[in-house]
């Protein structure tokens, strides 16, 4: 069992548990670690260590119920950042292909692509030389990922480079928001997806959004299920923040890599948000 699996098995019963306020070596039983270990290992997946975890989720909590008349949308998009810190998505260089490089299918294109490990689990990476243009995660096994890049790109050369997509995984989830500068993206969508896709990087980290908002952000107010495709159809995980779209109901939604990851990545991102205040 890799570290990502432990977690996702201590967030599912954080879920259910978290209000009587789970000691440590509850939650070290539940993974399958001694105390001190699941300690090092949440601290280093989360930056924050289990106890201010678990009263991130609490304080989450009680907000909700606090905030007597307004509803759970109204609470998660409100919530802002109240550190100095800043996502890194804002710090990323986005180039869109040009139809003359969508129409070629990638002829004479370099696309390497590699595996590592990411706090979310086993992560897939296609690079090109103007920037990643794959980012997924898998549980058992990355040919689907690797066929969505031939999908992508029929005609370019692929070849396999763990090395550099585990450097790029290092700066990715890094703690630190200067590693994650000049991170560069090559995306490959129409002007209307491309569209959607930017105004995704513009959701800071722990602020949540809806398919309906983001219609509004974007000046197509009446076009929600069209930018739910959008958001859908994103190849680069994570760095395009679609995990940060939910239901108007306030219910988190589907998630093309699991509705866990999507929940994990959520808390994730509150627990260090805590921390920052």
């Amino acid at each position: 069992m890799n570290d990502y699996e432990r977690i996702a098995r201590v967030i599912r019963h954080l879920d259910e548990a978290f209000m009587h306020q789970p000691a440590l070596d509850e939650l070290s039983q539940v993974a399958g670690l001694s105390s001190s270990h699941f300690h090092r290992m949440f601290v280093k997946w989360a930056g924050v260590t289990p106890k201010d975890f678990i009263q991130a989720l609490t304080m989450d909590y009680a907000m909700k119920l606090l905030r007597d008349g307004e509803s759970i949308l109204h609470t998660s998009l409100e919530s802002g950042l109240s550190g100095p810190s800043r996502l890194h998505d804002l710090c990323l260089n986005v180039h869109a292909a040009t139809p003359g490089e969508i129409k070629s299918g990638g002829v004479g294109m370099e696309i390497r692509w590699g595996l590592a490990d990411s706090p979310f689990g086993n992560l897939f990476l296609a690079m090109t030389p103007k920037g990643i243009s794959h980012l997924s995660f898998y549980d058992d096994c990355e040919a689907d990922s690797l066929e969505a890049v031939h999908a992508d790109w029929p005609l370019a050369s692929l070849v396999r480079d763990d090395k550099s997509a585990s450097d790029f995984a290092a700066r990715i989830f890094t703690d630190y928001p200067d590693a994650r500068s000049h991170i560069s993206l090559f995306v490959k969508g129409t002007a209307f997806q491309q569209k959607v896709w930017r105004a995704l990087l513009n959701i800071p980290e722990n602020k949540l959004t809806t398919y309906g908002k983001l219609a509004r952000d974007i000046g197509q107010d009446k076009s929600a299920r069209a930018v739910g495709n959008a958001v859908g159809r994103n190849r680069i995980s994570y760095l395009i923040p679609c995990h940060r779209v939910i239901r108007e109901t306030g219910i988190s939604g589907g998630y093309r890599w699991g509705q866990l990851r999507k929940r994990i990545m959520i808390s994730r991102e509150q627990a260090r948000a805590f921390t920052q205040r």
